[in-house]
């Protein structure tokens, strides 16, 4: 049978390659692609599914509204492969993941019309900023990711023209994935005869809502850990060398998170009152901006009410290091008194004793009772006196804690 080439039915099953395991996602579902099997995405625009729930494979995607026609969601390796679609839509949002924001940004915004210069003034900032150049508008806010006590902060670019909202960011920021899975229908809800810079303003502040929302996860997880170190401090025999290293941290982690978010609220505060050509001024489209900022200052005061706690448990535990300092001074203290008096005690006899030993005296053996005697009254004279006089001045400590 080897002789015809003939091979064993298992061969086949042998030799077949092993089923990939599904990824999980963040919410413990598998991953599903984008184009709803488990081929690799081929090349070109390909349809947006609703049923992603992991970071998308594709570097960008779209979503958009055309006149007549029903919402257009796509999604490609490359946001230039949506200039096309570009023509004929009357709103459209493109979100673009680079590999590094800094080198890859000023072309990816190049690529759809907006200018280097602009893009390039943002980066140069640390995580926030804000350009309006009449027909193009652009701004940076800082995407915050809380792990632990490790806070980080992620540059997030948005830049606005006619027409258009185009976010770029890092490969750490997927916090609109989901968010584009229902990005049209909120398209479709913008009332189609508006000016075209309330039709941005409206999407933008969904688009800006969304991001800040992710950003006050920060703080839950703070308060989480916060709420750990409370009952430790609750625990007496909790011992502070612990205590300490973990209250610092997560105090700096407060501070690092608050910093960000006053970025965020200094973004917000421009925009509002930045009176910039691409943004609404329409009174209602206005208060919704002042929504975000007032929804930013309440989680910077809650912030910074947890810092107030945080700092009064470093006083708690400065009151717990003192008590124990002034435990040890008082035991110091007592051992200190206690050898002043036995000093005394045996200072007075044996004074006593050198001025009687001097040859003026002349004491013979017969005086050896009175002279005993003596010594061994001014002992007990010497060490009561001693130990009344300390007790009277305070300086004898009735408690050692």
């Amino acid at each position: 049978m080897a002789g015809n080439g003939t091979r064993p039915e298992n061969a086949k099953a042998a030799t077949a390659p092993p089923q990939a395991r599904p990824v999980i996602g963040p919410d413990g579902k598998p991953c599903v692609p984008f184009d709803g099997s488990d081929r690799p995405p081929a090349a070109g625009v390909r349809p947006f599914s609703p049923d992603q729930v992991c970071e998308p494979p594709t570097r960008a995607f779209m979503v958009a509204v055309r006149p007549n026609q029903p919402p257009l969601k796509v999604q490609a390796d490359s946001p230039t492969e949506f200039v096309p679609y570009l023509k004929t839509t009357s709103l459209a949002w493109v979100n673009s993941r680079v590999g590094d924001l800094e080198r890859d940004a000023p072309a990816v915004a190049a690529s759809l019309g907006f200018s280097t210069a602009l893009v390039g003034s943002l980066l140069q900032n640390r995580y926030s900023g804000y350009e309006d150049r009449e027909n193009e508008l652009g701004m940076m806010l800082p995407a915050i990711r809380v792990e632990k006590l490790n806070v980080n902060g992620y540059k997030y670019l948005v830049l606005l023209r006619d027409g258009l909202i185009f976010t770029i960011h890092g490969e750490k920021v997927v916090r609109l994935v989901r968010f584009a899975r229902y990005a049209d229908v909120i398209m479709r809800k913008i009332p189609v005869n508006i000016p075209m810079r309330d039709k941005l303003s409206l999407m933008l502040e969904r688009i800006l809502d969304e991001n800040n929302e992710r950003n006050f996860e920060g703080i839950r997880t703070i308060e989480e850990d916060s709420d750990e170190v409370g009952k430790m401090l609750s625990d007496p025999s909790t011992p502070m060398v612990k205590l300490s290293p973990i209250i610092y941290e997560m105090k700096h982690a407060l501070i690092t998170y608050l910093n960000l978010l006053w970025e965020t609220q200094n973004v917000i505060h421009q925009l509002r009152y930045g009176d910039a050509e691409l943004i609404s001024d329409d009174p209602d489209i206005l208060e919704k901006l002042e929504v975000l900022s007032e929804d930013v200052t309440r989680h910077i005061q809650l912030g910074e009410n947890l810092s107030e706690v945080l700092a009064s448990g470093l006083e708690v535990l400065q009151g717990i290091y003192n008590n124990q300092l002034q435990v040890i001074n008082n035991r110091m203290a007592l051992v200190l008194t206690w050898m002043t008096i036995l000093g005394t005690a045996f200072l007075v006899p044996n004074t006593i004793a050198t001025a009687l030993a001097n040859t003026a005296y002349n004491l013979q053996p017969s005086d050896a009772g009175w002279y005993s005697a003596l010594l061994l009254a001014s002992t007990v004279l010497a060490t009561a006196g001693s130990w009344y006089i300390l007790r009277r001045k305070g300086l004898l400590p009735k408690k050692v804690d």
